[in-house]
């Protein structure tokens, strides 16, 4: 049975549904709702105009166009608690935004004396030189260093310690299976531009709300809190992404992630009046095809750049709707988790 033709009709019921009832539309999360009915199939912001609120959310929303392949955002104010979302309970690659979890995953055992930050560990492959905790730590963090990542990650106890950490801290959407070498030696297998694998993914919201539990300073002491995130603030990868969009009296603080038809970042950023936002910036695609983007040179270029721009665009758009908000309004909403 053609698979299309059997989902068509269960988006024009989910549709008609949200459309038929505006309470319904403003106490359920419809977004959410849409992949619990059918599943994490591919589809656009576009498809969902009529759930995002009007305002922010919705100019988000098309910035965000997914034609030319899935676009997920998630942001929230953590002093008013406001959230936005565009596809953020979908699954993208993380690719190197993991190592913020990881590096979270290290820092909690280090307050826990499992390890220390003065410690070394070699880099793993042959002849590898050892280094400090500390220093693997910023390195994989500021210069998105692979092999500092896989030797911090050995220490933890593999992704399924990073995976239960997650879990502990109330993470939901959420999956990293692989060391980073192996990572990139299997990329390229599937297109995530028209693909959804749980394989070492997670959702904005994930990785949004990490960002807001780091920060507030949740499940780390201030000293590692004070670590982690002075290493994002001293990222220099991924400069046409969020620190192109945002000014530098944003102090953003990020790390961002690059697969192949894939690029990401996750980061804090301040509002004029200091409100810190956690934002979390997930783009795939935007070129025709992968197999014409892997023949052509010039077409990948092309298609990293417009990945970046999308990036840079969404952060601005972040940035421009918080800072023109009234603070002392405090935002409510059904989508509103507790919590923050």
């Amino acid at each position: 049975m053609d698979r299309g033709l059997f989902l068509k009709p269960l988006l024009a019921m989910s549709l008609a549904l949200g459309c038929a009832s505006a309470a319904l539309a403003q106490s359920v999360p419809l977004e959410a709702e849409f992949d619990r009915t059918l599943g994490t199939e591919v589809r656009t912001p576009q498809s969902f105009d009529a759930v995002y609120d009007p305002g922010l959310e919705r100019r988000i929303a098309m910035v965000a166009d997914g034609d030319r392949g899935r676009i997920g955002v998630y942001a929230i104010d953590l002093t008013t608690g406001k959230e936005i979302g565009i596809l953020a309970d979908q699954r993208f690659p993380m690719a190197s935004t993991s190592k913020v979890a990881i590096a979270a995953t290290f820092l909690a055992g280090v307050d826990e004396g499992k390890w220390s930050l003065t410690s070394e560990y070699p880099l793993p492959r042959r002849g590898g030189t050892y280094l400090s905790a500390q220093r693997h730590l910023d390195l994989m963090i500021s210069k998105s260093c692979n092999d500092c990542t896989d030797a911090l990650l050995e220490v933890v106890g593999g992704p399924s310690a990073v995976n239960k950490w997650m879990k502990d801290a109330g993470i939901e959407g959420f999956q990293l299976n692989r060391y980073m070498s192996a990572l990139v030696r299997e990329d390229g297998d599937v297109d995530p531009a028209s693909h959804i694998v749980l394989r070492d993914s997670a959702t904005p919201r994930a990785m949004g709300q990490l960002l807001a539990g780091i920060y507030r300073g949740k499940w780390l002491s201030a000293y590692s809190r004070h670590v982690l995130l002075r290493a994002m603030e001293e990222t220099t990868t991924g400069k046409k992404r969020m620190p192109e969009g945002v000014p530098m009296s944003a102090n953003l603080a990020h790390k961002t992630g690059t697969l192949s038809r894939t690029a990401s970042d996750i980061g804090i950023f301040h509002t004029p009046d200091g409100r810190a936002i956690a934002a979390a910036i997930y783009v795939t695609g935007q070129s025709t095809s992968m197999a014409a983007e892997n023949g052509n040179r010039g077409l990948k270029l092309e298609a990293r750049r417009n990945r970046d721009m999308r990036i840079a665009s969404i952060a601005r758009a972040l940035y421009d709707g918080y800072a023109g908000e009234n603070p002392a309004q405090v935002w409510t909403s059904a989508r509103q988790r507790p919590g923050g």
